[in-house]
């Protein structure tokens, strides 16, 4: 009998659904990254947004210095919301299917007046703790996983190098924790 060679075995020990999924966000995830540098000329990043978006209401000079770029930051924000509605809504609830993802597996399924909607399992207080502690680590880190994780590092920034490091050993050693406290979503 022959057994498969220590990478497919580790593929999908790691994939158990397999990687197609993960490179069609890959490639997704890129397009885009591509799309905002050629339009903008400024690396793609989530983090900036809060400080972004208070221009438009405060004249502190903290939130004056994207002025320039607050509006395709807007735009940028709203597209990750909305595609993620978009996904919930369509693909997650099962509207339109496909291979890449088995419906109702991350959350739960309703039906209201003949939609069928879906809801994650995660409480709102988590969901609200972890965006907020999310928010802070993305302005110490002076940046996020899409600004240093795809451009960054994409551009071999050190910095954004480093970062990412921090991240990922961070975040393991996080899920670690609270999995070795019986912590679930």
């Amino acid at each position: 009998m022959l057994t498969d060679p220590l990478p497919l075995q580790l593929a999908a020990e790691l994939f158990p659904n397999g990687i197609s999924r993960y490179a069609v966000g890959g490639m997704l995830v890129g397009l885009g990254v591509v799309v905002i540098y050629i339009g903008t000329g400024i690396p793609a990043g989530a983090s900036t947004f809060l400080e972004s978006t208070l221009s438009y209401v405060s004249g502190q000079s903290r939130f004056q210095r994207y002025v320039s770029s607050r509006d395709w930051r807007l735009v940028f924000t709203l597209g990750i919301v909305l595609g993620g509605l978009a996904f919930a809504a369509t693909v997650q609830s099962g509207v339109i299917t496909t291979s890449l993802y088995e419906p109702g597996t991350t959350g739960e399924l309703y039906e209201l007046g003949g939609i069928t909607l879906w809801l994650t399992a995660v409480q709102p207080w988590r969901l609200f703790l972890g965006g907020v502690l999310v928010g802070i680590g993305t302005r110490i880190g002076k940046g996020c996983t899409s600004g240093h994780g795809v451009c960054g590092v994409g551009s071999a920034s050190k910095t954004s190098l480093v970062g990412v490091a921090t991240f990922l050993l961070v975040a393991i050693a996080t899920a670690q924790i609270v999995a070795a406290l019986g912590v679930s979503p």
